[in-house]
Parts: structure tokens; C-alpha cells; sequence
């Protein structure tokens, strides 16, 4: 009878899910109810297709299939082909088929996303004008650093026409030209949060040349443009202090950055002094005044080595000219007139060595040492004992 019933071959069930066990086989087991009863269900591992998401207790779901009887227990259930989140799960639905239809598309991918400034000077921000969120990012980036600049676009972040107000805030400020941009809004549930889950937003999204950080709802709720944006933020607040650096960072850095400088400068400048005086000392060594001085030095020991040479060779020459007048001494004439002898020449000055150049009557003259004798030779005797030898001089 259920088998041949048109009705039970093809309908849709409500309800809560219970009892919800995924066996080792693929087979879903578990258990739809509301109020007023409950039914048996199973989804078999064949039909898996049918389910996009992961069955958890309490879900409301709406469950599509037929109606039979199984045989072992005697019992009838409801053997499911589709499985649909009611509500919120449709939109959850949705919401994961356009992630991955972007996903796919390469929206999601790391090398589309662009840094996010560490040094900004204008802040765009797409989000309502009044609420927690606008005040939050004001509050947290006024007080991180006052000197940047904050552009609010006002834009519809809930309902029918949010959409197009959120692209056409994203687009403006990106016309604008602000350094980076924050689109969000505060938290609510997911049909508040939905214009950040549409194509045309996330569209809007990638193709901004602006770097844009997301911020939508609390830091467990997650949209569409979390995933297009160049980074997420959980919150409001967290965005503001991603975009903004705080200036009591920036003012640290660059005081480490002064030490640094003033530290490398002062060892260039010490280094370049001692290089200087290397080169000063170079270049007076090298200069023609120190040459000169060098010149002048080298003179003055060469002059002290000359002139102690030629003491040397004078003393030397002293020692051997003492030598010689000593030998002299020892053949001087005069020398041996001191030692009593005497020289006998004759009128014309020649010397007298033999008697035989003396004769009777000649004029002699007789040298002594302190004097010279004139005297006439009255004769000239040969000595027999010293016969064939010639006395040189006469002993006075």
C-alpha cells in the first residue's frame, strides 16, 4: 500500500533532527519530530548528494523522499533523497554555494590580496552612520593615531537596498583615494548581516584596488566578503586597530630607528676619523717640507758618519805620519847633529866622505847643531885599521 501511494512516493517533511548518528557505511540514520510526533528517517550512502551540509541535532530541517515499511521491525519511515536547512539553513544553503562557486572562480586566492599599509594617512569606511560599529572604529583609531584621516561613507548596511549602497560606498571612497578601507558593521543575525553575503558585494569587494579589511557582525560570524577582502578582522574594533598603527609603535621605531642612526653615524664618523688621520699621516710624510726634513736628516747622518769616518782616517793617518817622523827622526841629518855629529862640506857644498876629496889647505866648512865652523885642512891621514872604509863624518 505505501508503495503504490502516489502521495508517500514524493513529499516533504519538517521537523527537528534527533538522534542523528552517521554510520561507517555512508548511511545517515536519524530522527525528524516536532510537537506532535516523530518519524523514523535514513538517508542512504547513494544519496549523500542531496545533503550539502553536516546534519547536527536540533537543526530544522525539511527532508525530501518516500514513505515505506521496514520489514525487519515492522515499522514504516521516511527514506530521504534531499535534505534542506529550514529558514536560517536556506540562507546557510546559499550562503555555502556562493562561497564556493567564488571560491572556484579563484576569488579566495592568497595572490589577489593585497597588503594592508603599515603607514596610513586616510581611513575609509563603509559602514552605517550611526551604531556601535562607526563609533568603535572612530574611538579606537582617534586614540591609535589622530593624524589619520577618517572618510565615513554612510552607507544602508540592512535591507533591500544595502547592497547597492555598500557597492556604491566602496567605489566612491576607492574614488576618493583613501589608503585603506573598512566595510562592516556591527553584529546581528545572519538576514541583518545578509548584504555582505550577496555576489555583487563580494564582487565589489575583490575588484577594489583599495586594500580592504572586512568587519562584519561579531567575531564568530562569518560573510561572503571575509573571504573576497584582503584580510578579516572579527570586529569593528579589531579592524580599526589593524589599519591603524599605533603612533606610540610608530614614535618607538623611530626613536630605536634615531639610536640606531646616531650609533652607526658615530662608528662611520670614528672610522672616517681614523682613516683621515692615517691620510693626514700619509700626506705628511708625502709632503715636500716633511721630505725635505727627511732630506736634511739623512744629510746630517751622513755628514756625522763623514766626518767620524774622517777622524778615523785622520787619527789613522796622525798614528802612520808619527810613525814616519819617528823612522825620519831616525835618518835625519839634523837629528844626528843633535846627537853630537858634524857635517863637513866644502866651498862648493859638497858633501866631504873621504879624506882623499880633502887637501892640504882647503877651505872647509863644518855644520854642528847650532852652528857651522868655517876651518882650513892642514891635512888628510888615511886610518890604516879602518883601511878601504870611509868614515862619513868627524866627531868634533
Amino acid at each position: 500500500m505505501f508503495t503504490q501511494d502516489y502521495l508517500l512516493q514524493s513529499l516533504f517533511v519538517k521537523g527537528e533532527v534527533s538522534n542523528c548518528k552517521y554510520h561507517s557505511s555512508g548511511h545517515i540514520y536519524f530522527t525528524l519530530k516536532d510537537a506532535k510526533g516523530t518519524i523514523s528517517c535514513v538517508m542512504f550512502a547513494g544519496s549523500r548528494s542531496g545533503l550539502s551540509f553536516r546534519m547536527s541535532e536540533g537543526q530544522q530541517v525539511i527532508v525530501g523522499g518516500y514513505v515505506d515499511v521496514y520489514e525487519r521491525d515492522g515499522k514504516y519511515q521516511l527514506y530521504a533523497r534531499q535534505i534542506l536547512l529550514d529558514g536560517n539553513g536556506q540562507l546557510y544553503e546559499t550562503f555555502e554555494r556562493l562561497k564556493q562557486e567564488l571560491k572556484e572562480a579563484g576569488m579566495f586566492a592568497p595572490e589577489h590580496k593585497r597588503p594592508i599599509p603599515k603607514y596610513i594617512r586616510t581611513l575609509g569606511v563603509v559602514t552605517a552612520d550611526t551604531g556601535a560599529a562607526v563609533r568603535d572604529i572612530i574611538q579606537i583609531a582617534g586614540r591609535r593615531n589622530p593624524y589619520v584621516q577618517i572618510i565615513l561613507y554612510p552607507a544602508i548596511v540592512q535591507g533591500e537596498a544595502a547592497v547597492h549602497s555598500i557597492v556604491k560606498g566602496i567605489r566612491a571612497l576607492e574614488a576618493f583615494g583613501v589608503d585603506v578601507m573598512i566595510v562592516g558593521r556591527g553584529g546581528g543575525s545572519i538576514e541583518d548581516l545578509w548584504a555582505f553575503n550577496e555576489r555583487e558585494t563580494a564582487q565589489a569587494v575583490f575588484d577594489c584596488q583599495v586594500p580592504i579589511i572586512s568587519a562584519v557582525g561579531h567575531e564568530t560570524d562569518t560573510t561572503i566578503i571575509d573571504f573576497t577582502a584582503d584580510l578579516r578582522a572579527p570586529t569593528p574594533s579589531a579592524a580599526a586597530e589593524l589599519a591603524v598603527t599605533d603612533i606610540r609603535e610608530i614614535l618607538g621605531d623611530m626613536s630605536a630607528y634615531r639610536e640606531t642612526l646616531r650609533r652607526l653615524m658615530g662608528r662611520r664618523i670614528e672610522k672616517e676619523r681614523v682613516l683621515l688621520g692615517q691620510t693626514e699621516l700619509r700626506m705628511k710624510a708625502a709632503s715636500p717640507a716633511n721630505r725635505i726634513r727627511e732630506k736634511k736628516m739623512e744629510l746630517l747622518t751622513a755628514e756625522e758618519r763623514l766626518q767620524e769616518r774622517m777622524d778615523r782616517v785622520l787619527r789613522k793617518k796622525r798614528h802612520e805620519l808619527a810613525l814616519s817622523i819617528e823612522k825620519m827622526k831616525g835618518l835625519s841629518p839634523l837629528e844626528k847633529l843633535n846627537q853630537g855629529y858634524s857635517y863637513v862640506e866644502d866651498a862648493d857644498g859638497r858633501n866631504i866622505r873621504s879624506v882623499e876629496q880633502v887637501k892640504e889647505g882647503q877651505m872647509l866648512r863644518i855644520r854642528v847643531k847650532d852652528g857651522r865652523i868655517e876651518a882650513t885642512a892642514l891635512r888628510a891621514e888615511a886610518e890604516q885599521s879602518a883601511a878601504g872604509s870611509k868614515p862619513p863624518l868627524h866627531r868634533n
